[in-house]
């Protein structure tokens, strides 16, 4: 049943209202606009029968209250008045009334009214409704075009246009481009289905460290895009982008993958970096390929490189200089031992220096074999893992290259080496581990290739 509310000073006037309308409507009677509004904070109606001429507070002060209050904004309201003048029924429909009723009532007036504007007030309501779902199913296909399928984080189209408009309105902050090392294998070796949860954890990680205003985006494949509003301190966002590091690192050895994968991130700063996001996007680019090309699984500012640029500009060297300085690092007297990403691009520099120039040049692969009467473990296998890098680093010349392929195997190159002296090599390797390792669980076996300047990476190395 329809409640209606009626507003009037005169009881008789109320009564007569109450005795029309009770039949068909729950009555709610009266006499004050203060009343009305008592009522109105917590009480529920479906209309408004308001007079006009009442004391303290005439019917169109009660109207414009009730508009201010936000339940009450729509209910529909119908003025109760003596004059029926054209200047009072225009002033009725100014301040928002749906209608209006002459006095003294007519019943069948009365009702024949109410029901009119109840049925166009549920009109109202049941047009009202499906304009809003409408809108809620275009907003939520407008958000779904803008989001990123598989982790819901945002895309770049909408996470550039977001970055501008917040720069365009003061904002300062960073932006971190981060990117999994190695993410590829884990594809690889474990299938799609790891890749693509290993990619959600990425996603839920940057969640954890972000704060409300801040923009998460996924640019593509391990790709991921952060601005950070509002921090424009270095040690904070040293400490965020370490934050993520270290979750991430910490979520991906839980998942025991044997794939060396980490997390590198690349930061731009606002103003000083740029000013927009595709200027932000291209510093941080910067940065992060900076961190890959120096040990990766770490973090750095475009403005530190810049910086180190400018102070290295400040003045002109010669190449004697050039040769000097570029060596003071290198003090080892061994192999050089990389981390296998960098060894990828040292070891396809030296194939397609062997194809141009027919050197000789050896790849060997050794592994760590378990004996079959002796049980092994995780830690037996990494420390005969370390002692065979140590008789690597010890037994090899300077111009030679090694790395970790696994957790069982090592790869090493051989330069200027033909297979003769690749077996030569390799059993000294071998002898060398062995007066290191006084265990009997582990022992070392090898294969050798002639790298060809046609081959793939490890092809021949992994057949063996």
């Amino acid at each position: 049943m329809k409640t209606i509310l009626v507003v009037d000073d005169n009881k008789l006037n109320l009564a007569a209202a109450r005795k029309v309308l009770s039949d068909a409507y729950k009555v709610i009677p009266v006499m004050r606009g203060a009343q009305a509004l008592t009522y109105l904070e917590n009480g529920e109606c479906d209309i408004i029968l308001l007079d006009i001429n009442m004391p303290e507070m005439d019917g169109f002060e009660v109207l414009e209250k009730i508009r201010t209050m936000e339940q009450c904004k729509n209910i529909p309201v119908i003025f109760l008045t003596a004059d029926n003048d054209t200047e009072t029924e225009t002033r009725c429909f100014k301040e928002g009334a749906i209608d209006f009723i002459a006095k003294p009532f007519v019943p069948e007036v009365m009702l024949s009214r109410i029901g009119r504007v109840l049925e166009l007030e549920e009109l109202r309501r049941s047009l009202a409704d499906r304009l809003e779902q409408k809108t809620r199913e275009v907003s939520d296909m407008k958000s779904k075009s803008r989001q990123d399928a598989l982790t819901g984080l945002w895309n770049r189209a909408h996470t550039e246009e977001t970055v501008n408009e917040l720069i365009s309105e003061g904002a300062k902050g960073a932006l971190l481009m981060i990117d999994m090392d190695n993410f590829k294998a884990i594809n690889d070796n474990y299938g799609h289905i790891a890749g693509d949860r290993t990619l959600k954890m990425f996603a839920d990680t940057l969640r954890t460290f972000s704060d409300e205003g801040d923009v998460l985006c996924r640019i593509g494949g391990d790709e991921f895009v952060v601005f950070i509003n509002g921090i424009t301190s270095k040690a904070e966002l040293s400490n965020r982008a370490a934050d993520i590091i270290s979750d991430l690192c910490y979520k991906i050895e839980q998942c025991k993958f044997e794939t060396n994968s980490s997390v590198s991130i690349g930061i731009a700063q606002t103003p000083e970096d740029g000013t927009e996001f595709n200027k932000l996007y291209n510093s941080a680019d910067k940065a992060l390929y900076y961190v890959k090309q120096n040990g990766k699984n770490s973090y750095h500012f475009f403005s530190d490189k810049v910086q180190q640029e400018n102070s290295r500009g400040s003045k002109t060297v010669d190449l004697n200089y050039l040769r000097e300085f570029m060596s003071r690092a290198d003090s080892g007297r061994g192999a050089y031992l990389l981390d296998f990403e960098s060894f990828h691009h040292v070891y396809n520099f030296i194939r397609r220096f062997v194809e141009r120039s027919s050197r000789d040049v050896q790849t060997v692969l050794f592994t760590v074999c378990e004996n079959s009467s002796q049980e092994s473990d995780a830690a037996e296998t990494e420390l005969a893992l370390e002692l065979l890098e140590k008789a690597i680093y010890t037994s090899l010349r300077r111009s030679d290259v090694s790395t970790r392929y696994s957790s069982k195997q090592l790869i090493v190159i051989l330069m200027d080496a033909n297979e003769e002296n690749g077996d030569m090599v390799a059993g000294r390797i071998i002898e060398c581990f062995n007066r290191l390792y006084t265990g009997e669980k582990v022992s070392i076996d090898y294969g050798i290739a002639r790298m060809d300047g046609a081959e793939l990476f490890g092809k021949k190395v992994l057949e063996q």
